[in-house]
């Protein structure tokens, strides 16, 4: 997979990190949300950078572990509901009569 180098701004910095061809604007949707999270922390709270960065990664990180315990309830009731459709189909297809 062949990359590319992309400039990004976080906290005022400009910095070029390399991505994935064809990511390039996830990768500029996804620094820029990162940079206003910094921003707003910043302005809540009077801490190093370095807390900062920890506050919001860690921030960030306990919406995506939310995030997948969310999905994984979903895929398991989905995966309940297929059974159950299957189970249901199954029945159904045992009472018809044979032609």
């Amino acid at each position: 997979m062949s990359t590319q180098a992309v400039e990004i701004q976080v906290l005022g910095r400009k910095l070029k990190v390399n991505c994935p061809t064809g990511q390039e604007d996830a990768l500029r949707a996804a620094a820029a949300d990162f940079d206003q999270r910094l921003k707003d922390m910043s302005a809540r709270s009077s801490v190093s950078v370095e807390q900062l960065l920890i506050f919001t990664g860690l921030n960030i990180s306990n919406e995506l572990h939310l995030e997948r315990q969310e999905h994984n309830r979903n895929a398991e009731l989905i995966s309940n509901k297929i059974n159950s459709l299957e189970e249901n189909l199954d029945k159904v297809l045992q009472n018809q009569p044979k032609r």
